[in-house]
């Protein structure tokens, strides 16, 4: 059965808007070669509009080859966006789900897929809350944003995790790795 991996990135004091970390190249090829990785990614409409950045650089290149590397992963890569107003994605690689989330993601699994990364905060949270997440992919910046979006707000219930390693860049940014402890009951 496949991994469900949430893949965020936060502040130090937990906030989440996609706008506030400046990943630099280290940061891109990090999340490029996850890209690379995963069988498909999970966007809800505001994080998926807001992914669309990275599209637009596919077509018009930055100066930067760690931006357009990454462009060129999240194009690639399948996703499947949850919404109840878009009619379509505008993306040749992107499809709306037709189902629920807990349904598609039941499916991906038996299908075979083997990495389903989640990008969006709101599904993080309803998958959190079906018990789905096996794994927690936080990318923490040395930033305090002092307020904003906090990534774990409306969770139902306790889940345990533990600490499998940490990744660090030279920017001082950090990436903890958390796995899902299956406690017996």
């Amino acid at each position: 059965m496949g991994k469900i991996i949430a893949a965020f990135n936060m502040t130090i004091d937990g906030n989440c808007d996609h706008r506030i970390p400046n990943p630099d190249q280290e940061v891109h090829e990090h999340y490029a070669d996850l890209l690379k990785r995963a069988d498909v990614i999970l966007y809800g409409r505001k994080t998926f509009e807001l992914m669309k950045y990275w599209q637009n650089l596919i077509d018009e290149p930055s100066d930067v080859k760690s931006r357009n590397d990454f462009a060129e992963s999240i194009d690639k890569i399948p996703k499947i966006v949850f919404s109840n107003t878009m009619l379509s994605t505008g993306w040749d690689s992107a499809k709306l789900a037709n189902t629920t989330l807990y349904d598609q993601v039941i499916n991906l699994k038996e299908q075979g897929s083997e990495v389903i990364l989640v990008g969006s905060r709101s599904l993080i949270i309803q998958l959190l809350n079906l018990n789905l997440i096996d794994e927690f992919q936080l990318c923490i910046f040395p930033i305090i944003a002092g307020s904003g979006l906090q990534l774990f707000e409306n969770i139902n219930s306790r889940t345990d995790f533990t600490l499998q390693h940490i990744k660090r860049f030279n920017s001082g940014a950090v990436i903890h790795y958390y796995s899902k402890i299956i406690l017996n009951t």
